[in-house]
């Protein structure tokens, strides 16, 4: 008999995703940031979509997520959900639009949902942010939480090293993890930490742990679209397998389409009016 508490053609919301952490059901999530992308990426059954401020990266060309803006991750979260019809829809909250004021990442937030019609929004970070996350909560906002790598602090960093192998840095997030909880986010990503670290937080916590880099012990697991599907060939960190050739495959439609324009191959005849 199946374990499988998800019906595949039921809407996946928040209450979906603390039954499947219930019942040790994995949770698939994939990012998108398009119309047509997310449709495939939601026929093929994931149960989260994140609009991440990858965006910024792959969408963009930017070296990091630092410089989209709130209307830009507007624009491309309505796109996404104008796409989906099952996968529970999380739009990533900007640099700039939660830190250090509280009152500014509510109205962001609160755009973020009227705007786009997504399900959820995921912000950076743990004590630093806990009065942004508390009033965004406050106002029935789901929040998606993430700590670990957190790429908006990256110039903070200095490098997307794996994050928390000290003691002191392990024991903050596991607080701040606990923290995140207990003020109620219904979900939280860890980005390469140890895996032990990970198991660790996965076991102790109630709601869903979904890990990147994080090892396999997590409740489901997230990957950009892009780099899961060969489209960014540069870019081979050790967590990332690539299932398919899609760039490859574009590249060569491309030279093919090129080629038959030039030879006029195309349009025959056949495909003439």
């Amino acid at each position: 008999m199946s374990t499988n508490t998800t019906d595949s053609a039921k809407k996946v919301t928040t209450s979906t995703i603390r039954k499947m952490k219930a019942a040790g059901e994995k949770v698939a999530m994939i990012t998108a940031y398009d119309y047509t992308m997310a449709s495939l990426v939601d026929a093929g059954g994931v149960d989260m979509i994140l609009v991440g401020d990858s965006a910024s990266n792959v969408m963009a060309g930017n070296a990091t997520t630092l410089p989209i803006t709130l209307d830009q991750m507007i624009y491309h979260g309505r796109c996404v959900v104008n796409g989906v019809k099952r996968a529970l829809v999380v739009v990533d909250m900007p640099f700039g639009s939660y830190q250090g004021n509280p009152q500014i990442a509510l109205a962001s937030a609160i755009r973020i949902m009227k705007e786009t019609g997504a399900d959820a929004v995921k912000l950076e970070g743990g004590s630093e942010i806990a009065e942004s996350v508390r009033l965004i909560l406050s106002a029935g906002i789901p929040i998606v939480a993430h700590l670990g790598l957190t790429p908006q602090s990256i110039n903070k960093f200095g490098s997307y090293a794996v994050r928390a192998k000290e003691d002191a840095e392990a024991e903050k997030l596991l607080a701040d993890a606990h923290m995140l909880e207990d003020m109620g986010c219904f979900a939280l990503v860890l980005e390469k930490i140890p895996a032990a670290l990970a198991e660790r937080v996965t076991k102790e916590l109630g709601i869903c742990v979904i890990g990147i880099g994080a090892g396999p012990a997590t409740d489901g697991q997230v990957l950009v679209l892009q780099d899961m599907l060969g489209m960014n060939p540069g870019f081979k960190p050790k967590f990332l397998r690539v299932y398919g050739t899609i760039g490859d495959d574009i590249t060569r439609a491309i030279g093919n389409y090129v080629n038959d324009v030039k030879t006029v191959v195309f349009p025959t005849l056949e495909e003439s009016y």
